[in-house]
This record gives structure tokens, C-alpha cells and sequence, in this order.
């Protein structure tokens, strides 16, 4: 488990070099603009960085999530804020993997080895965040179609997306067994895409909300039979909450290694800050939360990527991995001092960043309820 391979080395060298020249270098413009990053994405997709998880006869690489992990720590590291815009596809790309058929796995997959092209995961609703059962998008059948209604909120890459994994209820009296999972073009009519929300951290992804009025959608467009909404969605977070926790590794990391260089150099009473308890006990405890984080990440992406239920271990990693970013950064502010508070320091970036990693994607109370279920129920 501790020895990657050459293949395995080599992408993490490709990414981390991407991570350093590209996206750390273009990340400041981006957080203070919040523009969309275009040339970025694309160099990626280039660098065959992007849908790396799409199976090789859709065009794609067939990357396990292992692999995944390594290159998002990277990303993470260069910027969380990019990290998230450009792995947010596959977060919309595993329901169409996991439960799609031949025909539709070709059909909304195999564009992305053409162009670099987005899609996002529409499932978050104004009324319904963790409570996922809550949800009130519905989709009436009727004939060969569903028509589709209702609003969803927090969604990542919908500026961009050319279609939407959409989870609506089929069945209103049946709770989460009545939630079916949809392909929906992002051009279809009755599709509307709201304003760029202005937010505190990863200010370079790009959130709205998406209102489905009337939307028609051919049955061929529904993943599984009605019903399977939920479990194909809760299946999708299996993959990818090894994903995002891997990315708060790389920010943890990050964070840390400014920390260490800063109180190499800062000097207070007589000599660099570094020599003081205060201050090497915290950046101690760093190192030892960034390593931990980054053991469970690779658990948790081992295990799913040997055909075996990962939820127990995606929440684990996602929930520690998520918290010790935010406390990574926030004691790294603490190291900078007043310098911390400063936008012209790098740390009160990682620090807003961080804060998103404990709420998307299930918020660390969520998975500590997962954690919970899944050990009471053993």
C-alpha cells in the first residue's frame, strides 16, 4: 500500500508540475476576480489531468481512485479553489459510470475525449442540503418522457456544464426509494442557470443555482429504474469523497509548508520563531494531521478500487481529512501573526479556502453520522 508504482509516480510527478507552474501561479487572479479558469482547465485536459476516471472504451484513462487521489492531493496543493473546478466532472461523470448503460456511458461520456467539456452534479436543493431525502425537484412521466421540475442550489461548474446528473422524485410518497437519478442537456428548454454566487473561498469555481421548469427528458436519459436515484447518488459520493478529502491533504499540506518557511525566517526575540515550542508543537501536530489525512485517503480509494463498500472509510477520510485542513490553515494564519490576517500572505487564502471542504460533499457532521450508522450497524 506504501509503494506506488512507476505509472503511479509519474502521474503524481505530472501533476504536482502542473499544480506548481500552472495553477499556483494563475491562483491569486482567480481568487481575487473569481473569473472562470478557462486556460487553466484546458491546459489540464491537455495534460490528459481531467476525466481521468472515464472508462477507456469512452475514450478516457479508466483511472482507478487511487489514482485520483494522487493527483487531487496536487491540485489541493496548488489550489483548492481550481481543484474543485476541475474535479467537479467526475462527480457528475460516476453515476453515468457506475449505473449507466453501454449505450448511455458512450453517448455522455465519450464527448469528453473530444473537447474539454464540464458537467455538473445537480442534487443540493434551497431546502435540502444534508437532508437529501427533503428534496422537492420532480419528474412526472409522461409517455416516453419525464417532465422535470424544480430548483436546485450549490451547484459546481453549472456556469459551465453541457449536462446535469439530476436527482428528482419519481415518487413522492416513497422517501428516498421514490428519487430516480437523470442525464439532463444543460441546453434543453426549460433549463435556466442562475448568477455566479460570490463566495468567501474557492472563489475560482464557479456555484449557481439551476431551475428545471418543464423540462423534458426521454426515458433513455434515466439512469437505472425508478427508485435507484438515491443509491446511485450515495454510491457516487463512495468515489468521490476520497477525491475531495485528498485535495484538503494538498491544501493541509500546503498550508504547512508555509508555515515551516515562515517560521524559519521570522525572527522574534533573538532568533527565528521556529525554535519555540509554541510554534514547533503546532507545525509538529500539522505534519502529523497532513500524513494521517492523506493514510485514510489512500484506504478509502484502495478499498472502493478493489470492488469493496468504501463508505465507512470515504467518510473517515473525508471528515478528518476536511476538519485538519481547516485547522491546518487557521494555525497557520496563527504562525503569520498579523502577517496572517493579510491578503498579501498566502495562508488567509488556504484559511477561506479550507472552511467549504467541512460542508460540500456532505458536511463533517454528515459523515460523522454515516461513521455512526455504519459502525452500529456492523
Amino acid at each position: 500500500m506504501f509503494e506506488l508504482t512507476q505509472e503511479q509516480k509519474d502521474l503524481q510527478k505530472l501533476a504536482h508540475e502542473f499544480a506548481r507552474d500552472i495553477v499556483r501561479p494563475g491562483a491569486p487572479h482567480h481568487d481575487e476576480t473569481g473569473e472562470w479558469p478557462d486556460a487553466i482547465m484546458k491546459k489540464a485536459w491537455e495534460l490528459g489531468l481531467m476525466n481521468m476516471h472515464i472508462p477507456e472504451d469512452c475514450g478516457g484513462l479508466g483511472l482507478g481512485a487511487f489514482e485520483g487521489a494522487l493527483a487531487d492531493e496536487e491540485f489541493g496543493w496548488g489550489c483548492t479553489g481550481i481543484a474543485t473546478a476541475m474535479t467537479a466532472n467526475t462527480l457528475a461523470q460516476v453515476p453515468v459510470i457506475v449505473a449507466g448503460t453501454d449505450a448511455q456511458k458512450r453517448r455522455w461520456l465519450s464527448r469528453f475525449a473530444d473537447s474539454p467539456l464540464l458537467c455538473s452534479y445537480a442534487v443540493t436543493e434551497p431546502g435540502a442540503g444534508s437532508d437529501v431525502a427533503g428534496l422537492k425537484t420532480t419528474a412526472t412521466k409522461r409517455g416516453d418522457k419525464y417532465l422535470l421540475n424544480g430548483q436546485k442550489m450549490w451547484i459546481t461548474g453549472a456556469g459551465k456544464a453541457d449536462w446535469f446528473f439530476v436527482l428528482a422524485k419519481t415518487d413522492a410518497a416513497a422517501g428516498h426509494r421514490g428519487m430516480t437519478g437523470f442525464v439532463v442537456d444543460a441546453k434543453a428548454p426549460g433549463v435556466t442557470v442562475g448568477k455566479k454566487e460570490n463566495n468567501m473561498g474557492q472563489r475560482a469555481s464557479d456555484t449557481r443555482g439551476v431551475t428545471f421548469e418543464e423540462v423534458e427528458v426521454p426515458e433513455d436519459c434515466r439512469l437505472g429504474v425508478e427508485g435507484d436515484g438515491f443509491k446511485i447518488a450515495m454510491k457516487a459520493f463512495d468515489h468521490t469523497r476520497p477525491l475531495v478529502a485528498a485535495a484538503a491533504v494538498g491544501l493541509g499540506r500546503a498550508a504547512m509548508e508555509h508555515a515551516v518557511a515562515y517560521a524559519k525566517e521570522r525572527k522574534a526575540f533573538g532568533g527565528p520563531i521556529a525554535q519555540f515550542q509554541g510554534i514547533s508543537f503546532m507545525i509538529a501536530d500539522m505534519a502529523t494531521k497532513v500524513e494521517a489525512a492523506r493514510l485514510l485517503v489512500w484506504k478509502a480509494a484502495k478499498e472502493i478500487d478493489a470492488g469493496r463498500r468504501n463508505t465507512l472509510y470515504a467518510a473517515m477520510a473525508k471528515r478528518f481529512a476536511a476538519d485538519s485542513a481547516m485547522e491546518i490553515a487557521t494555525d497557520a494564519v496563527q504562525v503569520y501573526g498579523g502577517n496572517g490576517f493579510n491578503r498579501e500572505y498566502p495562508v488567509e487564502k488556504l484559511m477561506r479556502d479550507a472552511k467549504i471542504m467541512q460542508i460540500y460533499e456532505g458536511t463533517s457532521q454528515i459523515q460523522r453520522v454515516i461513521i455512526g450508522r455504519e459502525l452500529f450497524s456492523r
